[in-house]
């Protein structure tokens, strides 16, 4: 994977550039859904990491947040979300990231995320550990839900769907330490690789959100299941992911409130 990691990486740093240049301007936003928003940075990332991974990799698919990929004719597939927390980046607050993901007939085999305001790049290979500038990590060091930070996000389509979240959110304030919403579900993941987070979960969401982050989790030693406690899918859009000594406790947490299992 030393190729595929760094083009991914280079595709990831270079996206990057491209945001980094247009954040905090006067940014045109259009919208997808009624909060669901996409900038020119969105796609000129996007443009800029489908370009080299077609490049590199011609007959890899691509499946691009944007509508910007390809099929391909080599059973790999490649996840790419160019701006991961467009409503933060609109808004000028500097919690986004670029995540790209490659998943093969075995699963998910590499993952990169690109924080490109704090200038750090997360990445993972199958097998070789997750890593953050040349740091391993390793995960939380929380032992119960009772002293663990927790991650979560809400859906873009909670206004036509009534479980949003918000019993979830309101039942594990009162069971940890506390619960962060920050806007982008690849840096959750991703701090939970690092050990910032303990545990992180959510639903409603798409491949290219959560492929790159799935693999930092478990690469870093932690787990991620489905909301009953079975194997992820990244392509369902929903998972839970934990620094592992907490996954028990947290899922039966999220089985208590009104939500229970994800719709």
């Amino acid at each position: 994977m030393n190729t595929e990691l760094a083009v991914a990486r280079a595709a990831a740093e270079a996206a990057g550039l491209a945001i980094r240049a247009r954040w905090d301007q006067n940014i045109e936003v259009r919208h997808k859904g009624e909060i669901d928003l996409v900038t020119e940075a969105d796609l000129v990332a996007e443009g800029i990491i489908v370009d080299r991974l077609r490049g590199a990799f011609p007959g890899d698919a691509v499946v691009a947040e944007e509508g910007g990929g390809h099929g391909g004719q080599g059973g790999r597939t490649w996840y790419v979300d160019p701006l991961d927390g467009t409503t933060n980046f609109s808004h000028g607050m500097p919690q986004f990231a670029v995540s790209i993901a490659l998943a093969d007939d075995q699963g998910l085999r590499l993952g990169v995320v690109h924080a490109p305001v704090y200038g750090f790049t997360f990445h993972a290979v199958r097998g070789e550990g997750a890593w953050l500038e040349g740091r391993r990590l390793r995960g939380g060091r929380a032992r119960r839900l009772g002293d663990a930070l927790l991650a979560t996000g809400f859906p873009y389509d909670r206004q036509a769907r009534p479980r949003h979240n918000v019993d979830r959110f309101g039942h594990l304030l009162g069971l940890c330490q506390g619960v962060r919403r920050a806007g982008s579900a690849a840096l959750d993941l991703a701090f939970v690789a690092a050990g910032w987070f303990d545990g992180y979960w959510e639903d409603r969401l798409q491949p290219w959100d959560l492929a790159a982050g799935c693999l930092l989790v478990t690469e870093a030693g932690g787990t991620v299941t489905a909301f009953d406690g079975g194997p992820a899918d990244f392509r369902s859009g929903a998972v839970v992911a934990s620094n592992d000594a907490v996954h028990v406790e947290l899922l039966r947490a999220l089985a208590a409130t009104v939500s229970g299992k994800v719709e």
